[in-house]
Parts: C-alpha cells; structure tokens; sequence
C-alpha cells in the first residue's frame, strides 16, 4: 500500500504494523512509542532528547536518561539541557549547585574560585641575583580553593602576580648576588 511505502522510508526491512524496523547504513532507527504502539522510522539525524548510537546491525536514536535534558552525548552525559534548567558537568539541574554560578549568556553552571589572600612581595632579584643589574622582578602568590583551581584555570583569577622593581645597582663588598 502507499500508506506503507510512506512509512519505509530509509528503510531496509520494514513492518506494515511497526514501520522500519532496520535503516540503511548511515541512517538512525528512531522508535516512536505511543501507549504500547511504536513504530520504527529512519531518520538522518536523532531529535531533541535522544542521541545517535551507531552498533554493527543497526544505528539507533536512544533516549536520553534525564527528562530535562534537550542533547544528550551517551544516555546518561547531557550537553544542553531544556529551558528553564542549568547544566552542571552533564546533568540538569532546577538550579546551579552549591559553589558554582550561572555563567552569564548560558544556562551552565560554572565552579567559583575562592581565593586566599596575597602574600607578602618576594625579595627584588633578577636570575636569582639581588644586587648588580638595574631591573629585577618581585613575585606573590595565592591560595586558590575549590574544584574549579584543579579543573579550569581560566575560570580563575591569576593565582602569581610580577612585577618590576629596582635592584640596587651595585652589590656591597663587589659581590654578585
């Protein structure tokens, strides 16, 4: 029938009460499911809510785990998440976790850096001498806590501060350091 030739689409068997039931080589399977029918179509590309699955005998368009979640990389790794919930390392959420913050323009939640306070300016040196050149450079550091340091240092602020300093020009006693 012409009802069933429309629903072969792509296909390489195919049921008249199921629809394809395997695709052609590049193409997905993707099962509709309504109550306890589901029909079987091939499709280029997986919708919303499923991802592509390639296997030996068929590709098949499998449903994401979280209902929240809109792309999905494997069933359970979502890499957008649908309105209104915020991605945090592949899960959704109503909400960015504890410690981390909505990054502006996105619905991602982002690790916040907690940093310690500076310490005190190094000794002004130059190639680890004190004295005997005109210019040097004088470091401080900070702690920098919480996931994020580990992970994504471009989240946080520098954690090593330089600057240039004076060095006296000539060392005590024609020493060089």
């Amino acid at each position: 029938s012409s009802g069933l030739l429309e629903n072969c689409t792509g296909c390489v068997l195919c049921s008249e009460d199921n629809g394809c039931l395997r695709c052609h080589q590049r193409l997905f399977l993707l099962i509709r499911r309504d109550g306890i029918r589901q029909a079987g179509i091939c499709v280029h590309t997986c919708p919303p809510g499923y991802f592509g699955l390639r296997g030996m005998e068929v590709n098949r368009c499998t449903k994401c785990r979280s209902p929240s979640c809109e792309s999905c990389f494997s069933r359970d790794f979502c890499m957008k998440c649908k309105e209104h919930f915020y991605l945090h390392k592949g899960q959704c959420f109503r909400q960015c976790p504890p410690s981390t913050t909505a990054q502006p323009g996105s619905r991602e939640c982002q690790e916040m850096c907690e940093t310690g306070p500076w310490s005190p300016w190094s000794p002004c040196s130059h190639e680890g001498r004190s004295c005997g050149c005109k210019w040097g450079v004088e470091m401080r550091v900070r702690e920098v806590a919480g996931t994020a340091a580990q992970e994504d240092g471009a989240t946080c602020p520098a954690p090593l501060e330089s600057r240039r300093c004076r060095l006296r020009k000539h060392c005590p006693g024609g020493e060089h350091s």
